[in-house]
């Protein structure tokens, strides 16, 4: 792997606006979002809003995608997202969430998730997560993927490889009757062939109205997760496989999550909605 330095906390710019039509989530301005109360299984109605949600936030990623190079900052990726989704109508659902101060989490080499983009300047070789959400419609949608910057080692090229076709796999296992866990013991099960940690305490969620349901998806084999999959659930799987420990330090932040032996993760996350006889993936540009 590549001898980098660690990161350490950038500037962060001035608060974004996003324009006064735009449909603020209730939690906008309040210390933490109001406990959601609804259903798991969503009808027609909302699963097609959340596919508007998860089309606009899967090519605002993408978008972003296209900016990582060495010499450009997590800021301008943050820019380029946020002016993306507030053009198409949606709230870049991060921003203000539990006051968080960005539009979309970036999370470079040695972070598992959470980053708050900033000035930091991606390097060659660094590998990059993603993790955008918008809302519209009154509904979120939420993905997240690992890019490369520039001229990459092949332990971390693999470490990204292998984190998509984790999920890719953990998506085919879920069918309708079958319990959660079976989502996590897909994934721990691949990533033990390759020596890799998977991250306990940071899991998928249910998704909706709510940014999190409440509903919580382990990405490892957990016996507690005996919720039985149903047609019309709408939860993320978002893997989060390590080169080392699963085990991680908190920065100052109060966000930003990184590993604690300091080696390199990826993931990768898709918003679904289960069918009759399997899922459909609402975030797809």
């Amino acid at each position: 792997m590549s001898g980098q330095s660690l990161l350490v906390p950038g500037e962060l710019s001035p608060h974004r606006s996003v324009p006064g039509a735009i449909r603020r989530p209730e939690y906008v301005g309040k210390p933490a979002p109001k406990p959601y109360k609804g259903p798991e299984v969503q009808d027609s109605d909302t699963v097609e809003r959340m596919r508007i949600a998860g089309r606009i936030a899967a090519q605002a990623m993408e978008e972003a995608a296209k900016h990582i190079a060495p010499g450009v900052t997590t800021d301008e990726l943050d820019r380029v997202a946020h002016e993306f989704m507030c053009d198409h109508g949606a709230y870049p659902s991060t921003l203000g969430y539990r006051g968080f101060p960005k539009s979309l989490c970036s999370s470079v080499n040695e972070v598992i998730c959470h980053g708050i983009p900033d000035s930091t300047v991606l390097n060659d070789g660094d590998i990059v997560n993603l993790d955008v959400t918008a809302y519209i419609h009154g509904v979120h949608g939420d993905n997240n993927a690992t890019y490369l910057c520039g001229d990459v080692d092949e332990e971390s090229r693999l470490l990204v490889e292998r984190t998509r076709e984790s999920l890719n796999r953990a998506i085919k296992a879920v069918k309708p009757g079958r319990q959660i866990n079976i989502i996590g013991r897909v994934i721990e099960s691949y990533a033990k062939r390759f020596g890799y940690g998977v991250v306990r305490d940071f899991t998928g969620h249910g998704i909706n109205s709510s940014f999190h349901s409440g509903l919580i998806i382990p990405h490892y084999d957990s016996p507690h997760a005996t919720t039985v999959i149903q047609p019309g659930m709408t939860f993320t799987i978002e893997p989060m496989l390590t080169l080392g420990t699963h085990e991680y330090d908190m920065w100052d932040d109060g966000w930003t999550v990184v590993t604690k032996d300091r080696k390199r993760t990826a993931q990768f996350e898709h918003t679904l909605v289960v069918t009759d006889t399997g899922t459909e993936i609402l975030t797809l540009p």
